[in-house]
């Protein structure tokens, strides 16, 4: 299946009920905190890959990786999370007004409400990735657009700032306010964005002007291959 593919309604149940089942951790992500995180990833100041996100999805803790029944399994249901996560990007990419956050929705008083905390708490560890990156934002002209994922994601908010959450209804009308926002967050930082940083690693080591030449010829490198590189 290509990674282009966009998860099938089979695909996606297959993939939220892994993340439920007794094989995840208590702490992995439930799908709707799945694609705040993603989305979070998706739209950032920095590039980050799978290999630095990916764990996290498990919960914290290094050792919290699935009980996976077999190799299979394990690439099954990592190529349904880098899937998942392609859907984010290419919706950013194609259309971002098209994006629509995937809240979890709550009985209040009669009334259907969105509930979007466990998205926003993805997002914030998404965030939290590159923390010191995204700090840029508050000081720019779109900083009231990430403070309402701030004010339902983040681990700690001020004592003056619980009354704008304590409430479904407030909280509902920040839902849409987020999902109305993220286009503007994408734009902000499609610009800025770094790409990711790899490191190569050099296999052998590197020879000095001044070293026997690794050609065999007994000539010093400055005066046998290394002169014509030079």
């Amino acid at each position: 299946m290509h990674l282009e593919q966009p998860l099938s309604e089979k695909e996606f149940d297959d993939l939220d009920q892994f993340l439920l089942s007794d094989r995840c951790s208590d702490d992995a992500m439930t799908m709707d905190t799945l694609h705040g995180y993603l989305t979070a990833i998706a739209i950032g100041p920095e590039t980050i890959m799978p290999a630095e996100w990916l764990p996290l999805v498990w919960g914290e803790d290094e050792a919290a990786a699935p009980k996976w029944k077999n190799k299979k399994e394990e690439e099954k249901i990592i190529n349904l999370i880098m899937r998942f996560m392609n859907e984010v990007l290419i919706t950013f990419e194609v259309s971002p007004k098209e994006f629509e956050p995937l809240y979890c929705e709550h009985e209040f008083e009669g009334k259907t409400l969105i509930d979007p905390e466990a998205w926003c708490w993805g997002f914030w560890e998404g965030v939290e990735l590159r923390a010191e990156a995204w700090e840029r934002i508050w000081d720019s002209e779109v900083a009231e657009l990430i403070r309402p994922v701030y004010l339902l994601g983040a681990d700690e908010i001020e004592e003056e700032e619980l009354k704008e959450v304590d409430d479904p209804v407030k909280v509902h009308g920040l839902a849409l306010e987020i999902e109305a926002n993220i286009p503007a967050i994408y734009r902000y930082w499609l610009p800025l964005r770094k790409g990711a940083v790899e490191t190569v690693k050099r296999e052998e080591p590197k020879v000095g002007r001044n070293d026997d030449c690794p050609c065999g010829s007994g000539k010093k490198y400055k005066k046998c291959c290394g002169a014509d590189a030079a």
